[in-house]
């Protein structure tokens, strides 16, 4: 099946549906964009990631599980054909009919098998991957987990670097706050929301295989559309690294993409003909409101620097008092837009997913939580029917000390309250992200900031 739309008829470009293993086409989860970046002029936004696009938590939460669900069958050795039952649940999250459908039936059925992960390395990869990881490691007991990032921390060392070639950030930095925790002999399972060369991936292996050989490697992304030379290519690594590497995904397919789209892309769009979006103001306060989130010393508020098995006791409790506050914050509104920053995604969609399933005593019902991140990624907003990305708000945020760019996508007027939650990294004044927010969409910002 070919799947096309507003970008794919404009640019001719397709996507093709190969294989499907639970029911799921590239179309159900993937919309063509365009991005500003000279290497590679195409994106695959996600539908159900909550990075471009806003989304239902449990949407995000439950196709996260499910792909970690399908990396724990992989890892028992059973077969490739996951129960119809999951197939089912994945229809109806996409349907709409029941978004906490995959919440409901996969993690009890992954949980089932009483497999222990201890010695399993989750890997994610910065920035669009960081909470899908997670997300993966939470169906893998007893497994640890790190995400790569592209933030150097005063202090924090970095134990191995890579390169992703076709990003607008090529770099990446793998900085566990405890070395051994890449020194493990366990599998070691890379997770990515699109699988599109699978260099990136061997060039991670190749690093930890220098670090540490390991036998078992399984690479895991939403979706696969790598073509059968970039297949070849994983095995023949495989065989001259000894290692196996497996791939695991929702579905896979190809993208067929004209010889000259870049260039193409470029002319239609040069650099500033998609300025961001200025919203005419609906309302809401002048100012932002700001909270500060308690959040333990000892507890990491994400895989940055790694989180180990027993560290999870501590983030669960921490996250719920957080929630709290932030459901305390929201007081009676009935929709709500919970936006995480850049690499941290994980904890705030833990908070949009505390909202819609642990609702306080008192809150009206039917509220509606919708949850993405902010983003360091360059993409071409147009307001054309059929396209994911459709508007754009530009504000500054804090990279070591120095002033960057970063966008929101798509954020509207489409909520009551925006809860931003930040890991110190945002900026005050009109140009950082809440005033940046609440000036384009005129809508009541309120900034959840974390100890630095």
């Amino acid at each position: 099946m070919t799947c096309r739309s507003w970008a794919g008829d404009r640019f001719g470009i397709g996507l093709v549906d190969i294989r499907t293993p639970v029911g799921m086409g590239l179309a159900d989860l993937v919309e063509i964009g365009l991005r500003r970046n000279r290497k590679r002029a195409q994106l695959l936004v996600s539908t159900v990631l909550g990075k471009h696009v806003a989304v239902d938590p449990r949407m995000a939460a439950g196709f996260g599980r499910l792909l970690g669900a399908l990396v724990a069958r992989q890892l028992a050795g059973e077969d490739e054909t996951p129960p119809l039952i999951w197939a089912a649940a994945a229809r109806s999250a996409i349907r709409g009919d029941e978004p906490g459908a995959l919440l409901a039936g996969v993690p009890d059925v992954a949980a089932g098998t009483g497999a222990d992960h201890t010695g399993v390395l989750v890997l994610g990869f910065a920035e669009t991957a960081t909470a899908l990881g997670h997300l993966v490691a939470d169906e893998l007991p007893g497994a640890a987990y790190l995400h790569s990032t592209r933030r150097r921390v005063p202090g924090m060392a970095v134990s191995a670097e890579f390169s992703e070639p076709h990003s607008h950030a090529a770099g990446h930095l793998l900085s566990p706050r405890t070395a051994s925790l890449l020194g493990g002999a366990g599998a070691v399972v890379l997770v990515d929301d699109e699988l599109s060369t699978g260099r990136t991936a061997l060039n991670v292996i190749t690093e930890l295989q220098a670090i540490r050989p390991r036998a078992r490697y399984v690479v895991a992304g939403l979706v696969d559309v790598r073509s059968a030379a970039d297949d070849r290519t994983l095995a023949d690594a495989a065989y001259r690294l000894g290692c196996r590497i497996d791939v695991v995904s929702l579905v896979s397919g190809r993208i067929e993409l004209p010889a000259d789209l870049v260039e193409r892309v470029a002319r239609e769009f040069p650099d500033d003909s998609d300025r961001p979006s200025s919203l005419m103001p609906v309302g809401g306060p002048a100012v932002p409101r700001h909270i500060d989130l308690p959040w333990p010393a000892d507890v990491p508020t994400g895989g940055r620097h790694g989180v180990m098995p027993d560290q999870r006791p501590g983030f669960d409790r921490a996250q719920r008092t957080a929630s709290a506050m932030v459901a305390q914050a929201c007081g009676p509104a009935r929709r709500v837009l919970v936006v995480g920053s850049e690499e941290l995604m994980y904890l705030p969609l833990r908070i949009a997913l505390d909202l819609v399933e642990n609702p306080p005593h008192g809150e009206p019902p039917g509220r509606r939580v919708t949850f993405q991140s902010t983003t360091r990624s360059p993409v071409h907003a147009v307001d054309q029917p059929g396209y994911p990305v459709r508007r754009r708000i530009d504000f500054v945020s804090d990279d070591a000390g120095s002033p960057v760019t970063r966008h929101l996508y798509n954020a509207g007027d489409e909520a009551d309250v925006i809860v931003v939650v930040d890991e110190g990294d945002a900026r005050p004044g009109a140009d950082g992200v809440a005033a940046a927010i609440a000036a384009a969409t005129g809508t009541d910002v309120v900034l959840c900031g974390l100890p630095a």
